[in-house]
């Protein structure tokens, strides 16, 4: 056979081959990092200690790595790790700007920052912080907690018109008390001072402390319906997770084994779960 019909045989061979191993293969993936339509390139994360992943790891401190919505560590499947395994392009643009202690007060100046980001998925869990004071005189004012909300809702609507808004309820701590109050672990934790509005005296039957616990029972339900009011507010970008936070029905094994209160790597995955559905990514 002359020399050029060799190498045109062996030239027709190579393609043959390279279109069966193509058509065998998966897919090829979108160049570039891109994002499926409709999916998140950038998210944020604002609220409190819960959101930070407060008490996940072996510490009393936040442990980011395990927050429910942003986190990136193995052992909680959060938001942030579900849309990633989806397709979105949002490895190292998960910004968490909750922090512990804050307040409703906080939420705007975290907004501020999640607009920075140029986030287009920003979730919010905020409130136990504005019940969880001294004493139930010391709560936050509803209204006053309505129009802070509001005011955060409206730097997102203003800086990132697009971006997607997930408001996730208050968990139910009324609940906490319910399950930790008979058992001498929590109620040796509790006397630290934690959440004393509804906690202090965890044992105590007196017509005072059972009306203190109601009080702060009833404020934890009012900022929901605000939550609600509020998303419904926003418009259409803002989702709601319908109030599935607080009715899931935690328990102690959802609980860190240190201050008996914020939710360890179970409770975590609890509210992962609780939600990501509520943020209607169509996937």
């Amino acid at each position: 056979m002359p020399r050029r019909w060799v190498a045109a045989v062996a030239c027709l061979l190579a393609l043959a081959a390279l279109a069966c191993e193509q058509g065998d293969g998966p897919a090829p993936r979108p160049s570039g990092g891109q994002t499926p339509p409709g999916l998140p390139d950038t998210m944020a994360a604002l609220g409190d200690s819960i959101t930070t992943g407060f008490g996940s790891c072996l510490v009393l401190t936040s442990c980011a790595r395990n927050s429910w919505s942003t986190g990136d560590g193995i052992r909680v499947d959060s938001h942030y790790r579900r849309l990633l395994d989806r397709g979105a392009a949002l490895r190292g643009r998960g910004h968490n700007h909750a922090a512990p202690g804050a307040r409703a007060a906080a939420l705007a100046g975290q907004a501020r920052a999640a607009v920075r980001d140029r986030a287009d998925y920003v979730t919010i869990l905020i409130g136990a912080n504005d019940a969880c004071r001294e004493d139930a005189d010391r709560m936050t004012p509803v209204a006053t907690f309505r129009g802070q909300v509001d005011r955060a809702l409206r730097v997102l609507r203003e800086g990132r018109p697009a971006a997607r808004v997930l408001v996730v309820s208050v968990p139910d701590l009324y609940r906490l008390w319910e399950v930790g109050h008979t058992d001498s672990r929590a109620v040796r934790a509790w006397r630290a001072g934690i959440c004393p509005a509804l906690l202090a005296a965890p044992t105590s039957t007196a017509p005072a402390d059972r009306a203190r616990r109601a009080a702060f029972r009833q404020r934890v339900r009012a900022y929901n319906a605000e939550l609600v009011a509020a998303c419904r507010a926003y418009g259409s970008r803002c989702r709601h997770d319908g109030g599935a936070v607080h009715r899931a029905r935690f328990t102690l094994d959802d609980l860190n084994r240190l201050d008996w209160f914020h939710p360890n790597v179970a409770g975590q995955n609890r509210i992962a779960d609780a939600t990501f559905s509520a943020a209607g990514w169509k996937l």
